[in-house]
């Protein structure tokens, strides 16, 4: 017997309940209806993409597989009048990461971690998350990043920066300042010529894979411009010298702090502005306010016995007096309204010339008050005092000098030995350019004059032609004042430490009692020199100031004056300029007492 199949021809499907059953009409237009909407949707977010958002979707694919590289300039150098580097950018890459990519075991954290200078909790903090960047360490050793580069860690890259060098160290840093990570300046040079250092970035677009890494550049490349460089008036052998001198008095004498400040008197450039205590502007952790402070030209003080020049100079232009007239300062003292004014121990009868030789109080006084108050104003204003440098560098103060209306006798009577009006050591020694240069007062500048420059040959003793000054004094006047300072920087004068080998100098010193409240204190001085060499030509113009000496000799004859006779002769040899008195080899003459000074 044949085996029955079942057959699918006993199925009526006509006869069949559910499919015998009519389909609404409205339930096939609604699907139709479904479809049709479903299609408009698609077609309305094909047009948004493809034409009204098309821009948009472009720049976010191109995020994912093209990146714009910054391709950092270089900051310009700062360099002294020889050429010599004070101030560079080195390359310094600096090295990130993808935190979305990153991978590295164990071994390669503990390495990362090291060469970075990173704690463990650190580089997971920086590393972790989703993110498409992340520094790791800013500005490392081109070394340490082949170290780093060696590890092989997935997602850790390196952009090229440049990091600032200064080669001078402490000598030179309250001259060239520095910048900060980004390379922007901060103080001194570096700030005062931010635009001409800096420069300007370029950048380089460049399609990368998944893993953050080049496959070939896309489009032009930018390329940066490098900053310019600057080239200042500064010797930096002068420079070291200065600072060297000054920081060996302020530990001698167990100083607060120093500065010195050298000058061409024929140019008017800034050979040396030296301070101490000073810094590494290369590493800046942990620096105080007395370190990061540029005394020399921030700090003001009452200048003492140094206004004296001026005040008798004034006399001998007004025809007042000659250096031969003689001053009866016995005994010792004057009386102003009610205020009495000594000198340190009484000299009787002195001529003009003694006056500043000896420094006597007296003497200045009794010509001082023959003058008007006006007059003597004009004089100090005149030669720079109550009025800011005219320098290209930040943090110059004014100091004060009040307006003659408001003098009163006896303010009259101190103003003209340097009591009641303030100066800083840049202004004294910018001041004493008057003496220097015959009556004139140079413009100062901390930029190389490459007119003075070029007009100086290269044979022993040579010297540029002089800048235009601004008349101060007739030449024989400043002449005569040259002499009474070469006789108050030697034998029975104030200063004879002051003396240079081989160079005659002229100069004043200044020692006074620093403020304290409403009064002046009885144990806290300031000690300076102010003054110029060779007399007979003078070619440089030096300033020395100690803050504080606290080891029993506090006199600016005892403190600063040696200070200025080192930095006198070793600066006028660089400069090679030729002695102007005799050197007798082999002998060595120590220098007699100093005259005590009165203040």
């Amino acid at each position: 017997m044949k085996a029955m199949r079942p057959s699918v021809r006993g199925v009526n499907y006509a006869t069949s309940p559910l499919l015998a059953s009519k389909t609404p009409p409205w339930r096939s237009r609604f699907v139709v209806a479904l479809l049709a909407l479903a299609f408009l949707v698609l077609v309305g977010r094909a047009v948004q993409i493809q034409v009204l958002d098309n821009d948009f979707y472009l720049m976010q694919g191109e995020k994912r597989y093209t990146k714009t590289l910054k391709l950092p300039a270089s900051r310009g150098r700062i360099l002294d009048r020889q050429g010599i580097v004070l101030a560079t950018s080195v390359p310094a890459p600096s090295v990130w990461a993808v935190p979305r990519t990153f991978q590295a075991d164990v071994e390669q954290r503990k390495a990362l971690s090291r060469l970075l200078d990173l704690s463990p909790a650190e580089l997971q903090a920086r590393t972790e998350g989703e993110g498409e960047f992340a520094w790791l360490r800013r500005q490392v050793d081109t070394a340490t990043w082949e170290q780093v580069k060696a590890l092989g860690v997935r997602g850790v890259h390196q952009q090229p920066e440049f990091r600032r060098s200064y080669p001078e160290g402490e000598a030179a840093a309250h001259i060239v300042g520095f910048t900060d990570i980004e390379e922007n300046g901060q103080e001194g040079i570096e700030l005062a010529f931010q635009n001409k250092l800096d420069g300007k970035p370029g950048s380089r677009t460049v399609i990368i894979d998944r893993l953050g890494r080049v496959i070939e550049d896309q489009g032009e490349r930018l390329e940066p411009v490098h900053g310019g460089d600057v080239t200042l008036s500064i010797d930096s052998k002068v420079q070291f010298f200065a600072w060297q001198r000054v920081r060996d008095a302020v530990l001698e004498h167990n100083a607060k702090g120093g500065s010195c400040v050298v000058l061409d008197a024929l140019t008017g450039e800034v050979l040396a502005l030296a301070n101490y205590p000073s810094f590494d502007p290369s590493r800046r952790q942990a620096l105080s306010g007395a370190q990061l402070r540029n005394r020399a030209l921030t700090d003001i003080f009452e200048p003492g016995s140094v206004m004296k020049p001026f005040v008798i100079a004034w006399a001998l232009e007004t025809g007042r007096v000659t250096p031969e007239t003689s001053i009866q300062t016995a005994p010792g003292s004057i009386t102003i309204t009610g205020s009495t004014i000594k000198d340190a121990h009484p000299h009787g009868a002195l001529s003009v010339a003694q006056v500043v030789q000896k420094s006597s109080n007296v003497g200045t006084v009794k010509l001082a008050m023959a003058m008007s108050s006006r007059e003597m104003w004009e004089l100090y204003s005149q030669a720079g005092f109550g009025r800011k440098p005219q320098l290209e560098f930040p943090g110059a103060v004014t100091g004060r000098l009040r307006p003659y209306k408001t003098w009163r006798p006896i303010e009259q009577a101190t103003m003209s030995y340097g009591y009641g009006l303030s100066a800083s050591l840049f202004q004294l020694a910018h001041s004493y350019t008057v003496f220097a240069r015959d009556g004139d007062l140079v413009p100062v500048t901390m930029l190389r004059r490459d007119d003075a420059a070029a007009a100086v040959p290269a044979g022993r003793g040579s010297a540029p032609a002089p800048v235009q000054g601004v008349r101060v004094l007739s030449p024989q006047v400043a002449q005569q004042v040259r002499q009474m300072l070469q006789q108050a920087a030697g034998p029975g004068g104030t200063a004879p430490k002051a003396q240079a080998i081989g160079y005659s100098v002229g100069g004043k010193t200044g020692t006074a009692r620093k403020q304290e409240g409403k009064g002046y204190s009885s144990s806290r001085y300031r000690a300076w020199f102010v003054g110029l060499a060779p007399v007979s030509a003078p070619r440089i113009v030096v300033a020395v100031m100690v803050d504080e000496p606290s080891k029993g000799v506090f006199y600016g004859g005892e403190v600063a004056a040696p200070v200025f006779s080192q930095v006198v002769q070793q600066t006028l040899r660089m400069m090679n300029v030729s002695p102007d008195i005799e050197v007798k080899p082999q002998v060595i003459v120590k220098p007699g007492p100093s005259e005590q000074e009165s203040f």
